[in-house]
């Protein structure tokens, strides 16, 4: 039982520290409306392991925090995150469908912050497409990538002895 509890606390570890990374990396894209984090591509993660729930919205929380957003998207651009996963892992059985919880909770929520957190003066529709459009080239397009090639490597989620 030790075993599977430190497998699953390491890998959760390990995508956050991987989402980090990536927010913190590509931080010139990763924030505004026009947005395209790229590490939003983990939330495909779900689909291969549950750890990836807690890896993700604990990266977004950081990510966001030294990327140097607001409290109000550090708070709610994790909670959008934390039900991308949450959905993404519900929906696990579908590669193409892991992705829709995360676009649709940031597209939801994420123009929101951006109005009300950061001030943005232009119409909560048009954020709307525009932080979709981003979680669509994040989520969708890097995220199948990503899915594509983790598939070739099952061993890296299998379950612990």
């Amino acid at each position: 039982m030790r075993s599977k509890s430190a497998r699953f606390i390491t890998m959760s570890a390990v995508i956050a520290a991987l989402y980090v990374v990536l927010t913190v990396v590509f931080a010139p894209i990763s924030f505004n409306v026009a947005q395209v984090r790229i590490a939003e591509m983990l939330t495909i993660l779900p689909m291969f392991t549950p750890a990836a729930i807690p890896g993700l919205f604990i990266g977004c929380i950081l990510g966001n925090l030294l990327g140097g957003a607001i409290v109000l998207d550090i708070v709610f651009g994790s909670i959008a995150t934390l039900i991308g996963a949450v959905g993404g892992y519900l929906l696990r059985g579908n590669r193409w469908l892991v992705p829709v919880p995360a676009v649709i909770a940031n597209g939801i929520i994420v123009p929101f912050v951006l109005r009300y957190g950061y001030g943005l003066d232009m119409p909560i529709a048009v954020m709307m497409l525009y932080v979709t459009a981003g979680e669509i080239v994040g989520c969708y397009i890097l995220g199948q990538v990503l899915a594509s090639v983790l598939k070739r490597y099952p061993q890296l989620f299998r379950k612990s002895e």
